[in-house]
């Protein structure tokens, strides 16, 4: 979908204000004053509140990163461990780019209306599809092992989310960029091969 400059105005406006404030603590006329438009213009670009806050996340969150990392090892000869390796540095440099706006996200998760918990729990199943295709298609290349794709994507994504999340969220720390390369390392290693001694 090719953005306007108003659509990168008002998405960029939103993702500021909704990282201060929150989903429910920003509005539609908000996110219009700080793109310099009208509210009509903001509704005439996005629809509603549900649909904007859908395209943000779309924009400036993993899913876009994941699909470029995906397309980037197309019929390229980056072995497996790199592979899941480079993912895991672009989520975790996602993440921390977007702390803010992860942590109002997970304060207010519990309060969201249902549309809005409809939106975020798609994008989560749109990350998660990307990621299991991805070992989809090792596992039909012969280069994996029989397992759940899906539960795959979902176990390898959620024990990143959840170190970042513990550290950087509730205990407040800034992870350094060599700390986080050996932690994806080590996730990785435990993730490809296990945990049990041969």
């Amino acid at each position: 979908m090719v953005r306007t400059s108003t659509d990168k105005k008002i998405l960029e406006s939103a993702l500021k204000l909704i990282s201060e404030k929150g989903y429910l603590g920003t509005t539609t006329k908000d996110i219009a004053r700080e793109a310099g438009i009208t509210e009509v213009t903001l509704f005439r670009h996005f629809g509603s509140k549900e649909r904007l806050f859908e395209e943000v996340l779309k924009c400036y969150t993993f899913l876009p990163k994941l699909k470029e990392v995906i397309s980037e090892i197309e019929g390229d000869s980056i072995n497996y461990e790199n592979t899941l390796k480079k993912i895991g540095m672009r989520f975790f440099e996602t993440l921390k780019e977007r702390k803010s706006f992860i942590r109002i996200l997970s304060s207010e998760m519990n309060v969201y209306p249902d549309k809005t918990r409809e939106v975020f729990s798609k994008f989560i199943d749109e990350t998660n599809k990307v990621l299991s295709g991805y070992f989809k298609s090792q596992q039909n290349a012969g280069n994996l092992r029989k397992f759940s794709p899906e539960i795959a994507a979902r176990g390898f994504l959620g024990m990143l989310f959840c170190y970042f999340n513990v550290e950087e969220i509730v205990k407040g720390k800034s992870i350094s960029h060599q700390k986080i390369e050996m932690i994806i390392k080590e996730f990785v290693e435990i993730f490809v091969n296990g945990t049990l001694k041969d």
